[in-house]
């Protein structure tokens, strides 16, 4: 049976039997995993704690049939205590491992991989506000899926903005010719805000309103819903 080793963020856990737990991963090389750690349920296990949602690790898994098996598992992020202290982290974090479990499949992403540890990280170090780096990562994440948003030029046309009028499925910002009657509008704060959180501005991203933010965050959620072709449970629990 194929041994390998890889590092690996948790995205969720599920019980098995009495000891034992499957979970899923998303891997930096492999995809994403799903795996039985055996006995980690237990008070003497030797990594449980290192297999929890929101948790880095470098794990050493023998390949199954249907499920891999989790020999080993090293420590390379202890995000998930921190997180879980604070509930606006801790809810920003659900959305951001579900939307990745949503976004990756066997084949993976590295760079989706990478954008989740750094997602993950920051959040552990309140290194931003946790709305602000939730709607930061949905933004990159769809972004790289290949739905990447415009909030400058027309995103049907590409007529050169300003634009007000914003329509998430045809892609962001469009021009008056291009929206249908009753498209949403947003100002011009908003627009800014959310370019901010898409290139990673965070010094302009910091230095707006709650209430911009309370915008930009529906328009997130609503283009990033639209293009996963389905909602995400976890976004319900998030203050906006």
């Amino acid at each position: 049976m194929p041994v390998y080793r890889d590092e690996a963020v948790v995205l969720r856990t599920h019980k098995l039997g009495e000891a034992d737990r499957i979970v899923t991963l998303l891997t930096r090389a492999h995809g994403k995993v799903r795996a039985v750690a055996k006995g980690v349920r237990r008070t003497g296990s030797k990594f449980g704690a290192r297999l929890e949602p929101f948790m880095v690790a470098d794990v050493q898994l023998y390949e199954g049939r249907n499920l891999d098996i989790v020999t080993q598992a090293e420590s390379l992020g202890s995000y998930g205590a921190l997180i879980t202290a604070d509930y606006d982290c801790y809810t920003a974090a659900s959305v951001m491992v579900e939307t990745a479990d949503k976004l990756t499949e066997s084949e993976g992403s590295l760079q989706q991989y990478l954008l989740l540890v750094g997602a993950l990280r920051s959040l552990s170090r309140r290194e931003h506000g946790a709305s602000l780096t939730l709607d930061s990562y949905l933004l990159r994440a769809v972004s790289m899926a290949g739905w990447a948003p415009s909030f400058q030029d027309c995103a049907r046309c590409g007529a050169v903005g300003e634009h007000s009028a914003i329509v998430v499925q045809l892609g962001g910002v469009v021009c008056d010719t291009c929206a249908s009657p009753g498209s949403p509008r947003v100002d011009r704060l908003t627009i800014a805000l959310l370019s901010a959180l898409l290139t990673g501005d965070w010094e302009h991203a910091a230095a707006t309103s709650t209430r911009t933010q309370g915008q930009a965050g529906g328009i997130v959620a609503a283009y990033t819903q639209w293009h996963l072709g389905r909602g995400l449970r976890s976004l319900e629990h998030v203050a906006r």
